[in-house]
């Protein structure tokens, strides 16, 4: 028996410069994947989420969180929470289930290649990437969490996850309910570099790794030598990198036709290839294996 093509939609408040439609086979099913980007405008997103929601197998939500899972505690963000009703029955999810799964198992599979003990890794937000933060640190990297910098504009850092918790634990239940615009780029502030002392914070480490709308914000001109372990990267995206110097770029989503997928909108095929439900973390962990999708690693084509 056959089955229908089924489709996904990730709403992303990021700017609409990065739409794209793709098409996937997930676990036997193809998958049509889009993106749409609606410059930061709440009132636009929840207008396309509740005009697609009759015709979608399930939505991602993208350039913000819905869920945090950070220090042992999940966090849900209000303002997010408010948009996802707009979708109806419709399932949405914005990828905090794969940062908890996939993302654990791809840096751990990018370990044999890239070799994590003791490289100076650069976290602009670990409570975004808290699945990635704990596994690079359990492989002995050193890291250097920059949460408050990046996002609270506060000159302190981080070594150790473990001395990181209570600052989470005091700041994430008043952080998410603020708009987030304020923490995050959203809209055309995905498309600015700022410049200023956030840059000094990759002076003496080997490698970035996160959200790479945070790495790109406050990015040095140069990154000779250095490697970035992100999520959605574009082809442009990799030329900026290549021509900054970059020596790597690795992402915890395969890529397709030249892009790596949003983890939102992963997580929505997988959702949709389920049946249209929300998935436990088993579950989801369990769908991750079954589809042994492999992180993408690309080495600069212009090094010597």
């Amino acid at each position: 028996m056959s089955h229908r093509d089924l489709r996904v939609v990730s709403v992303s408040l990021g700017s609409s410069h990065r739409n794209a439609e793709r098409s996937m086979t997930l676990l036997g099913r193809t998958v049509h994947v889009e993106r749409i980007g609606v410059e930061g405008d709440l009132h636009q997103a929840a207008q396309v989420l509740a005009s697609r929601r009759a015709e979608v197998d399930a939505f991602g939500l993208g350039g913000t969180d819905l869920l945090l899972h950070a220090a042992e505690k999940t966090y849900l963000f209000k303002e997010s929470a408010r948009l996802a009703r707009a979708a109806g029955d419709t399932p949405i999810v914005c990828g905090a289930g794969l940062k908890r799964t996939l993302e654990r198992r791809a840096v751990a599979a990018l370990d044999a290649r890239l070799g994590w003990r003791g490289k100076r890794i650069l976290i602009p937000s670990a409570v975004d990437r808290w699945g990635m933060a704990e596994t690079l640190e359990g492989y002995g990297a050193q890291l250097r969490i920059a949460d408050l910098a990046f996002l609270l504009g506060l000159p302190v850092t981080f070594g150790r996850l473990e001395r990181f918790k209570p600052w989470v634990r005091a700041i994430a239940p008043v952080a998410t309910r603020l708009p987030v615009r304020w923490l995050y780029p959203t809209g055309a502030s995905q498309r600015t570099s700022r410049r200023g002392w956030r840059s000094r914070l990759w002076d003496g480490v080997d490698v970035a790794a996160g959200d790479f709308h945070l790495i790109r914000r406050d990015m040095p001109d140069r990154l000779d030598g250095f490697g970035i372990l992100t999520n959605t990267t574009t082809e442009d995206d990799l030329h900026e990198l290549w021509s900054r110097g970059a020596a790597w770029v690795a992402t915890t989503t395969p890529r397709i036709d030249g892009r790596s997928l949003p983890t939102n909108l992963l997580e929505a095929a997988f959702v949709a290839v389920s049946g249209g439900r929300h998935l436990t973390e088993g579950e989801l962990r369990k769908r991750v294996d079954e589809a042994a999708l492999l992180p993408s690693l690309v080495f600069n084509p212009r090094a010597a």
